[in-house]
């Protein structure tokens, strides 16, 4: 049976070719030609390692396939300066229209205000959508194994490193996590970091223990945990003093702080 992923995959090659036929490559390339220098979404996030301290990728969504609407009163700019004021070294907005309520516009508006690296959260299957991504003002992009193969992303990751963007490649079992370590490295002087996704896209369930599960797998021991990001399910000064006990010190977080009455707020007391 197709997972939810499945389907927004086919939809997504849907949506890369009818955006084609509206504007050329070529156009899309000029315009990201013509961009703004991309700002380092990953020396924002390790440029100042401690072992008591977490970087945080805050991010922007409006909604989501398992949460629903998660914030009615949606301010992409608003959001972004609250999480830029609370700490935030980072942010990820959603970009996605038809499950997360986002829009590539959302981008140019946040990296016109905020003085902090955007990634561009979105469902990544085609070349195209890196050069739209540049050519939004973007700073970094997600790669979902789940979502490709593994040629088809070492072709993605290496054009985001000549276009200057860093590339977070995300893994949310044991068997791509092994298929991504065998295609890639990941090092500080590269331009990628490794993502470990704590959801089970199956259940749609969380568990914060799969980021240690998965680092402790064979293969592993080579892998710089600097460069690691441990996203979904995190809530508490508790969970991040768990990941930096196993050397993780970056995090993703959207849900629980979207959900807040005041996002920035919810931050700050996360990093307390």
């Amino acid at each position: 049976m197709p997972t939810i992923l499945d389907e927004i995959v086919l939809r997504k090659k849907r949506e890369v070719a009818e955006a084609l036929a509206q504007r050329s490559l070529r156009d899309v390339q000029h315009a990201a030609e013509q961009a703004d220098a991309p700002r380092s979404f990953l020396t924002a996030l390790t440029a100042h390692p401690s072992a008591d301290t977490t970087s945080v990728i805050a991010e922007i969504k409006r909604k989501s396939p398992s949460a629903g609407i998660i914030r009615d009163d949606f301010d992409p700019l608003t959001i972004a300066r609250q999480y830029h004021a609370a700490g935030a070294r980072a942010i990820s907005c959603l970009t996605d229209e038809v499950d997360f309520g986002g829009d590539l516009a959302f981008i140019a508006q946040i990296r016109a205000h905020v003085d902090l690296p955007v990634l561009r959260k979105d469902f990544i299957v085609d070349p195209y959508q890196i050069w739209e991504a540049r050519a939004a003002g973007a700073d970094a992009i997600l790669l979902i194994a789940e979502c490709l193969d593994t040629e088809t992303m070492s072709t993605c990751r290496t054009l985001a490193e000549n276009l200057g963007m860093t590339t977070l490649v995300e893994v949310h079992s044991a068997d791509n996590l092994r298929r991504v370590l065998e295609a890639m490295s990941f090092s500080h002087d590269g331009h990628a970091l490794l993502g470990i996704n704590n959801r089970d896209l199956t259940r749609m369930e969380t568990n914060l223990a799969q980021t240690a599960e998965l680092l402790e797998m064979t293969g592993t021991s080579e892998l710089d945990r600097s460069l690691v990001v441990s996203e979904s399910g995190i809530k508490t000064p508790h969970d991040l003093a768990t990941l930096r006990a196993i050397g993780v010190g970056i995090v993703l977080v959207g849900e629980h702080l979207m959900a807040q009455p005041d996002p920035g707020e919810a931050l700050q007391t996360l990093l307390a």
